[in-house]
């Protein structure tokens, strides 16, 4: 698939460096980027245009009372993974936007947690061809022993940055 905006461009040009800096290379970048992740220290283990894998350490920043990843920490875990991976289809002339996430938390995480976000051919051929419009992302959060404490889904849309003279 080719790369077609700024961000697909950027992680296309990380992945050509070796293969144990890319990890950290985008991490870093998307931490400063957006900067709520960078400070819960939310690391890609992978991106690429079809998935996005990302992990969530459970560190004392990002804690809650009883010593697990705290739900706000697990929502933006989702939200990045989903984000991310929608962002590298939306065209540089559109905004990519969260309209609204639904997280069900069905049980108590151990340790740290991996989200995995991915997207169909058709989903992708929607948001690189349509004006405006919204997908529909599951993600899967899952904690270290395989247990998956949240049901997640997130609804992203994108606009055109430049309003049109009717709106």
């Amino acid at each position: 698939m080719e790369a077609n905006n700024k961000l697909s461009r950027l992680v296309t040009k990380v992945s050509t460096a070796p293969a144990f800096l890319q990890s950290f290379l985008l991490s870093q970048l998307f931490g400063r980027a957006v900067k709520f992740a960078g400070t819960a220290g939310i690391q890609i283990q992978q991106l690429n245009f079809q998935q996005a894998r990302l992990v969530q350490k459970n560190r004392r920043k990002v804690q809650n009372h009883i010593g697990s990843v705290h739900a706000a920490a697990m929502a933006l875990l989702g939200e990045s993974a989903t984000g991310f991976l929608v962002g590298m289809h939306v065209p540089d002339d559109r905004l990519p936007l969260l309209k609204s996430m639904h997280l069900d938390y069905v049980k108590r995480a151990t340790g740290q947690l991996t989200a995995i976000a991915s997207l169909t051919p058709e989903q992708i051929a929607n948001i690189r061809n349509q004006e405006k419009g919204e997908v529909k992302v599951q993600v899967q959060l899952l904690d270290e022993v395989g247990v998956e404490p949240v049901l997640a889904q997130f609804v992203w849309a994108w606009v055109p940055k430049k309003r049109s003279a009717s709106n």
